[in-house]
């Protein structure tokens, strides 16, 4: 398969520099515009300030894009019916010539393709609350695509015990950063384990790199608590998921619909407090990636 890259990345592929893959879900499904062209923007800023290359990563005209210009980003947010591209989705989009927008199971394949190790975004997939065999091809991705997701946690709208259980037996390690549990994506802590804390990026790099040596097929997953001055208190995210949860139950909302409308409600509910949290985790964790990549 055929891989279009900006000149940009594709010059830092050849070189060795480090390269961090970035997804376009945000952009498409995650924000309302212009939030989701400006956060994108800001995701690459904080990749370069990091001292790593952006590669946001898309299909566009059935074309695999690894590295979007600006002015593609600018498409993408306005854009209205974009795909989302996870596994499945990857051979209907280039097949018939569509523009996707691609999930974290999506830009994990493609930045494998590519040869980029790392990949920031904000919260994996996960099980969904009261649907316990409503599982993400993310959790699934993490076992068998050997990159690095630097994200928040899962999305703190699932049910995040039986999301672990699922990558216990991916055989995903869980790596937290500064933190000796999992963050709650909105919330910087939980109740709930991971398989170890770690202090500096220079740790994670030789995790990753002894996975590389084992000749690991699965993927790391680094979990990044939100910046403090920004996170939500688990009472508060609780209670606004809880009710957003229930609306989209009680309105026969179910399946890839679930997370874009709860996620739209918990903004309303926590009167955008939600969204300020979600922009900050994204821009960090962007940055940490970037720190790591740069150490590969």
């Amino acid at each position: 398969m055929t891989l279009n890259y900006s000149n940009e990345v594709q010059e830092a592929l050849q070189q060795g520099k480090p390269v961090v893959a970035l997804e376009s879900t945000v952009i498409t499904h995650g924000l309302p515009y212009p939030a989701n062209r400006d956060t994108a923007l800001a995701m690459e800023t904080a990749v370069r300030g990091g001292g790593a290359v952006p590669a946001t990563i898309a299909v566009l005209q059935g074309k695999i894009t690894v590295g979007l210009t600006e002015e593609q980003i600018e498409y993408l947010a306005k854009a209205q019916d974009v795909r989302k591209c996870s596994r499945r989705d990857l051979p209907i989009a280039v097949g018939l010539g569509e523009d996707a927008a691609t999930t974290v199971a999506g830009t994990m394949i493609v930045a494998h393709m590519a040869g980029i190790k790392v990949f920031a975004t904000g919260g994996i997939g996960g099980v969904h609350r009261g649907h316990p065999f409503d599982v993400s091809a993310d959790l699934q991705e993490l076992g068998r695509t050997p990159v690095a997701v630097v994200c928040s946690g899962a999305k703190s709208i699932l049910d995040l015990p039986l999301t672990l259980e699922v990558l216990e037996t991916q055989g995903v390690p869980i790596l937290g950063y500064q933190t000796d549990s999992l963050p709650m994506f909105y919330t910087r802590e939980s109740d709930l384990p991971i398989d170890a804390g770690v202090d500096t990026p220079e740790q994670i790099a030789s995790v990753i790199q002894a996975a590389k040596d084992l000749e690991a097929e699965h993927g790391i997953l680094i979990t990044v608590p939100v910046p403090e001055d920004k996170a939500l208190s688990r009472e508060i995210a609780e209670e606004a998921i809880k009710q957003a949860t229930e609306e989209a139950e009680s309105q026969g909302i179910h399946g890839k619909e679930v997370t874009p409308f709860v996620l739209a409600r918990v903004v309303e509910l926590t009167e955008g407090k939600s969204m300020i949290a979600n922009r900050a985790l994204l821009e960090n964790n962007a940055r940490v990636a970037a720190q790591i990549a740069s150490l590969l």
